[in-house]
């Protein structure tokens, strides 16, 4: 299991505001600021108790990564892919895949995708087929 992952991205306050806006529909908040070198989030909801209080996805100011790096988060329902989509546009992302089914992934893969400022592909999922 993975305990953290991040980023390193080229404007850390741009970056955080847009984070900030796009992961708040998955339960996700600002957690822990290193001074002016890195901002961990985490979840509100802890889903494997013991959760590191620091967060489990982290920003860094440096260079950004090349080739980008593709994150995805877990949503709980369809109505919070929706929600993280329209928040990570309006905080500046760039549409990257609407939400919707990918079912050439498994069926019931609902997905949405945006770029964030520095041209991650960051992703919210959610497992949950639809109904029959």
């Amino acid at each position: 299991m993975i305990d953290h992952t991040g980023v390193t991205v080229s404007d850390l306050a741009r970056s955080s505001a847009f984070y900030e806006a796009a992961l708040a529909p998955l339960g996700y908040a600002i957690r822990h600021r290193v001074k002016d070198v890195a901002i961990g989030f985490g979840a509100e909801r802890d889903l494997h108790g013991g959760a590191d209080p620091g967060g489990d996805f982290w920003i860094g100011k440096g260079e950004p990564q090349h080739p980008h790096v593709h994150i995805a988060f877990r949503a709980s329902s369809h109505a919070e892919v929706i929600a993280f989509h329209a928040a990570a546009i309006a905080a500046g992302g760039i549409d990257h895949g609407a939400p919707g089914y990918r079912n050439h992934y498994h069926t019931g893969y609902y997905a949405a995708f945006v770029l964030d400022p520095d041209g991650h592909n960051i992703e919210a999922v959610c497992h949950i087929p639809p109904a029959s």
